[in-house]
């Protein structure tokens, strides 16, 4: 990843957010206002936002989609439950694989680590095959360099906005 100098401790950590139920962009706002609120975390930066059509099953709405930079003391599990707790104060529903939801916070970085277990896979497995999550990213960090070496620039290069639009004004 990107070096960037962070205080004893803090690690950095990039997580994608989705909503496309129950007033997604109330979702959103309540879910930065969230991450803003955990505790051993801190400067929490926000992509701009976009909208996306729904990649799961049947008739679903637009998603509103995000990308939220934050520096923390958790680690990548204990940021997951965190994130996941989040998502349950929000009503998220784990019932139909990339069903529509009120709140997804995917854990996409943590740092340059690697890790695969049934809990968490780092980096996330299709970082590099949304588009609405590698845009979101371009926004906080341009220079960001995957753990896997490949530059999030070169990443983008074959990338297309088919599907998704840049909401305006930034929200």
């Amino acid at each position: 990843m990107t070096s960037i100098t962070l205080d004893k401790g803090y690690r950095c950590a990039y997580i994608g957010l989705g909503s496309n139920l129950q007033n997604p962009s109330q979702q959103i706002h309540s879910a930065l206002h969230a991450l803003e609120q955990l505790s051993h975390c801190r400067k929490v930066r926000c992509s701009h936002w976009y909208g996306s059509k729904a990649i799961g099953p049947g008739e679903q709405p637009d998603y509103i989609n995000a990308a939220v930079y934050l520096e923390t003391e958790l680690s990548p599990i204990e940021l997951l439950h965190a994130l996941q707790a989040i998502e349950n104060t929000h009503g998220r529903q784990r019932e139909i694989r990339w069903g529509a939801r009120t709140l997804d916070l995917d854990l996409l970085l943590y740092d340059s680590e690697c890790m695969h277990t049934p809990e968490l896979q780092l980096p996330h497995p299709e970082i590099l095959n949304r588009n609405f999550v590698l845009y979101p990213l371009h926004d906080l960090s341009p220079e960001l360099i995957f753990p896997n070496g490949q530059s999030l620039s070169d990443a983008l290069k074959p990338v297309t906005m088919d599907g998704m639009y840049r909401l305006e004004p930034a929200t």
